[in-house]
């Protein structure tokens, strides 16, 4: 495990950052922007874990982030960086698990009647956060793909499978739906 000496180290004092191989790059550039999303995305996740949760979920996301941690240090590392063969990559067994758990989710929820809103619980709208800053993630990596980057396919099927499965665990934080709130269409509210 790595140690980290020093968080301040005065090396982005003029707009640039260091990659996992030690590349340095502008803090602008689409490959910050793609893993400093996924970093948000955690932190997200992180808040989401300070409320009460359905049985099982809180450790889910915990495994969730352990995952997105290696996301944004693949997405950190040049595929073509003598480093890359040693940071950990998404695979698609952790794909698989999201989609078993969207599915154990899935069976415990009733029918959406409508177009579900933002809210609920705390728990609820804290996840809407998180599905719609993982819906951030997977533009800036297709914006970074789009430049050209090799990346690896399953980050961009994980942040799809993950920002699924955060509406779902929203909608079982509304007790299963029960305290979804429905967008009603105007102009006749």
């Amino acid at each position: 495990m790595p140690k980290i000496d020093r968080v301040t180290t005065r090396g982005g004092d003029k707009g640039k950052t260091s990659l996992v191989d030690g590349s340095r790059v502008a803090k602008c550039a689409q490959r910050v922007c793609a893993y400093g999303t996924v970093d948000e995305l955690n932190s997200c996740l992180g808040l989401v874990r300070c409320e009460e949760l359905p049985p099982g979920v809180m450790e889910k996301i915990l495994n969730v982030q352990n995952e997105l941690f290696d996301l944004g240090s693949e997405l950190a590392t040049p595929a073509d960086s003598p480093e890359a063969e040693r940071v950990p990559n998404i695979r698609q067994y952790q794909i698989d698990l999201l989609e078993s758990w969207l599915s154990e989710a899935n069976d415990q929820l009733r029918p959406a009647e409508n177009f579900v809103l933002p809210g609920g619980t705390r728990a609820a709208a804290q996840l809407h956060i998180a599905r719609t800053v993982a819906r951030r993630a997977e533009r800036e990596l297709v914006a970074l793909m789009e430049e050209g980057a090799e990346v690896n396919p399953c980050c961009l099927k994980f942040l799809n499978r993950l920002s699924d499965l955060c509406f779902v665990w929203a909608r079982l934080c509304n007790d299963r739906g029960r305290g979804d709130i429905l967008w009603q269409p105007g102009p006749h509210r």
